[in-house]
């Protein structure tokens, strides 16, 4: 009986979940939403994916590769589109393949000992990939030194902690796969390419191994690592659950750093340390009031960099709203973001060519363009499994043919859209800025 509560219960709260993500607009003080349409004159369409169509069955699925029979995608942290046929992606290691039994309706964990005729997946969902993935914690008990991923599961069994880095072409196929990293990645959190590198070097930032790690293109040599691997510091040689990166003009680079540490630090087109800002702020935890002094933060989950005028914008998750600096770290302003209930919970910041600013709402399930003051101007998504979701989306790229791709950590892997046929450009998230190479 116990059981059937506890299953019955898990389904009621995957479906209110789903309800309520659904009718959550994104929050922005000063709302504008924009009735018009992604598609000017397109006739019955609700626009899920906005100005995009899914590319279904891409990626080709993990398990279709030798040695990868039973394992899928985990945890999708990142994504970096050097070309269409040149796609980075990284995850925290791979899921077991789910094969659900011939139950009531075909398909699906029948419900027979909750309700009649339910079945799971409910409400879209089957599993939330960054639950399932590892890694445990972050410090063995009472130490400072790495955690055992032991209490994230089995490796082997109930994750596989491998395929950490791959390379997937415009048709799918998974070209490369950097399997001579997985062991030393930890908890793999964004990926990149600098603009201005003519050598095209790949950055990984590990959030749990407190660094970032620069690689040849061809993922054979590690040529540099910022930080101290495993341990964890607030200086110019230390980072403490380090997030995001992104460039300047003059290549620059600012990292967010980020999950324990609160500050933004600066960094060279050399990779040499520069500078660094941010205090913590006085926020205790949900329910706590948030912190509105400038200057200080309370977990740093994003930065982004308007070309233009080389302002950098902050994602101050933990206080609901963006901070934006130049580009030395002196204040500029601030964007406020609605703080009613439940939200927003922002993933990332991110500013395109075109200086369109998006952000990634993990309350409303939905990737919304501001403007630069923090007005909204369009969002879509919506919370599930299916093709096209966007459920806990946390990497964002976008290749020279426009194609928009999303990795999430909450579906797991990573989705490519194509712009619609018509799509107003106004509502499609610009290609990058690109200098030493195309």
């Amino acid at each position: 009986m116990r059981q059937r509560l506890i299953v019955l219960a898990v389904a009621v709260a995957a479906i209110s979940f789903g309800v309520f993500a659904a009718d959550h607009l994104f929050p922005v003080q000063a709302q504008s939403r924009t009735s018009a349409a992604a598609v000017p004159g397109a006739i019955g369409h609700l626009e899920p994916y906005g100005p995009y169509e899914v590319v279904e069955n891409w990626p080709k699925d993990l398990s279709t590769t030798p040695g990868n029979q039973n394992w899928t995608f985990g945890a999708g942290q990142g994504v970096f589109a050097e070309s269409p046929d040149r796609v980075y992606y990284i995850q925290r290691g791979s899921l077991p393949v789910i094969r659900p039994p011939q139950g009531r309706g075909g398909s699906g964990i029948t419900g027979d000992a909750v309700a009649p005729n339910l079945t799971f997946p409910v409400a879209g969902l089957w599993r939330n990939a960054t639950q399932a993935s590892p890694p445990g914690a972050l410090f063995k008990p009472g130490t400072m030194e790495a955690g055992d991923d032991s209490d994230a599961g089995q490796n082997g069994k109930d994750f596989l902690w491998a395929n950490c880095i791959l390379v997937i072409n415009r048709n799918g196929d998974i070209i490369e796969n950097w399997t001579q990293w997985d062991k030393m990645l930890r908890r793999p959190h964004s990926v990149y390419i600098s603009p201005f590198d003519p050598q095209k070097h790949v950055y990984v930032v590990d959030d749990y191994r407190h660094a970032i790690f620069k690689f040849t293109n061809d993922g054979k040599q590690l040529v540099k690592t910022m930080g101290t691997p495993n341990v964890p510091g607030s200086d110019a040689t230390h980072f403490y659950r380090p997030t995001f990166m992104a460039f300047n003009m003059d290549g620059s680079w600012y990292v967010s750093d980020g999950y324990a540490n609160t500050r933004v630090v600066k960094f060279d087109k050399n990779d040499n340390y520069v500078t660094a800002w941010g205090e913590r702020g006085t926020n205790a935890g949900p329910g706590a009031k948030r912190e509105t002094r400038s200057n200080y933060f309370n977990n740093v989950h994003g930065v982004a960099v308007d070309r233009q005028t080389r302002e950098v914008y902050v994602n101050d998750r933990g206080n609901d709203r963006i901070q934006v600096f130049d580009e030395n770290g002196k204040f500029v302003r601030l964007i406020e973001l609605n703080v009613g209930p439940g939200g927003p919970d922002l993933h990332f910041v991110y500013i395109d060519a075109d200086r369109k600013l998006w952000v990634f709402d993990q309350v409303s399930q939905q990737l919304a363009q501001l403007d630069r003051e923090g007005h909204l101007i369009n969002a879509w998504g919506g919370l599930g499994s299916w093709a096209g979701a966007l459920f806990g989306v946390h990497g964002i790229t976008v290749d020279q043919e426009q194609n928009l791709y999303l990795a999430a950590v909450g579906r797991g892997g990573v989705q490519k859209f194509t712009p619609r046929k018509g799509a107003n450009p106004a509502y499609l998230v610009g290609k990058l800025v690109y200098s030493a190479w195309k």
